[in-house]
């Protein structure tokens, strides 16, 4: 699969079209004919070297999409700039993944390394507006304020993946402040799952959970769960260390939006 893939998505224009109006998440328009006319480029109605044949055969060879845009009438432009209109926020970025893969930097005039980061900031913006909002928390500290400042900044200019150490960091410092103000005892070098644990065993707020207290203690663990897999992502799969293989963006969003889950429900539940 190439890098830029996300998992298999079986996708029809049609089908998944986003709604009309403002507050639309996304591309705009403006995003879109940059993509085409200011890094792709287009002679004579067609979109780059595409022939309608290879157009086709883009959205499964590069971005690892079910798209068919002979559902459109029109040049390859006019079917490229449709489906990406249509496309939600996650597949417009594996869309323009795989039009950075297949279209690389330097190979034409158009696609220099500014054009290149401004498409990347595209794809940093369709991913985030997919994503669990900045928490703005109770109980902090100064490491999970800057961590926090940190992993919103990286999200917008550099993508999930690079923001997932940050989310990680914040999350580990929040858990250690929420049991430093509770006055629970904890080893200094608690983990993340250790440092939830002991919340939960010692903290009077997290003892009691109203009329579906088996429900929610189930999705508690599940958390658990959750908070023990973040270590080996951020360990092996972030820019934490150098690591060969990163996780990819849609998958770092999965952590990201996890962490900052729990941060919210348990700023809100311990107040």
């Amino acid at each position: 699969m190439h890098q830029a893939a996300a998992a298999r998505l079986q996708v029809m224009p049609s089908t998944l079209a986003r709604p009309s109006g403002g507050g639309v998440p996304g591309l705009s328009k403006k995003d879109n004919y940059y993509v085409v006319n200011r890094y792709i480029g287009v002679t004579g109605g067609y979109l780059g070297d595409f022939s309608y044949r290879t157009h086709a055969e883009f959205y499964g060879e590069y971005c690892d999409l079910d798209i068919d845009p002979f559902v459109y009438d029109g040049t390859t432009r006019e079917r490229f700039i449709k489906v990406l209109e249509d496309a939600d926020p996650r597949t417009q970025a594996a869309i323009l993944s795989g039009v950075l893969e297949k279209y690389a930097e330097g190979s034409e005039a158009l696609r220099t390394p500014e054009s290149r980061r401004h498409v990347e900031e595209l794809i940093a913006k369709c991913l985030g507006d997919a994503d669990v909002g900045t928490p703005k928390l109770r109980i902090s500290s100064d490491v999970v304020r800057r961590a926090i400042a940190d992993a919103h900044t990286l999200m917008e200019s550099s993508g999930p993946t690079s923001a997932v150490d940050r989310v990680h960091t914040a999350l580990h410092g929040y858990l250690k402040a929420a049991c430093d103000e509770a006055g629970i005892p904890h080893p200094s070098d608690a983990s993340i799952l250790g440092l939830f644990k002991l919340l939960k065993e010692k903290h009077p707020r997290l003892q009691t959970f109203g009329p579906h207290q088996d429900a929610v203690v189930q999705v508690l663990r599940s958390l658990g769960a959750v908070m023990d897999a973040l270590n080996p992502a951020r360990n092996r799969g972030s820019i934490a260390h150098p690591n060969d293989e990163l996780l990819d963006s849609h998958e770092a969003v999965l952590f990201v939006n996890a962490a900052r889950t729990v941060l919210q429900y348990l700023d809100a539940k311990l107040e």
